[in-house]
């Protein structure tokens, strides 16, 4: 299995990181939207994307829209973790693609929970 992890901060795409590679997955980094749609286009396979909401150059809503207009990845898994935690953002994210969302702060059985919800079985 592999995730991406497209995020901003580099200690919680370490963290991310380790959490993932606990759960048995191999992991790919971007550090925003635009390079996770690069690191994203030349990956052979993606199981899941964990996308953070707020970071420069490409912000993970609009990441998220851009992956769901390529019918390429209409199944592709995608989790927002951000501290975005207002019901309106929760809402946005969901209605842009995203498949499940994540609050920060987080734990590593709380980022096993939510990958059991898009059906992986760590």
């Amino acid at each position: 299995m592999h995730a991406l992890v497209v995020e901003d901060s580099g200690t919680i795409r370490l963290i991310l990181t380790a959490y993932l590679k606990k759960l048995g997955f191999d992991v790919t980094v971007a550090v925003n939207g635009r390079d996770g749609l690069d690191q994203l286009h030349g990956m052979a396979k993606a199981d899941v994307v964990l996308v953070d909401w707020n970071m420069p150059e490409m912000d993970g809503i609009a990441f998220v829209r851009a992956v769901r207009a390529e019918g390429t990845y209409a199944e592709l898994p995608l989790m927002m973790v951000t501290t975005n935690s207002e019901r309106e953002n929760v809402s946005e994210a969901l209605e842009a693609g995203a498949n499940e969302y994540l609050m920060k702060p987080f734990t590593g059985d709380m980022i096993r929970e939510k990958l059991e919800l898009l059906g992986f079985k760590p």
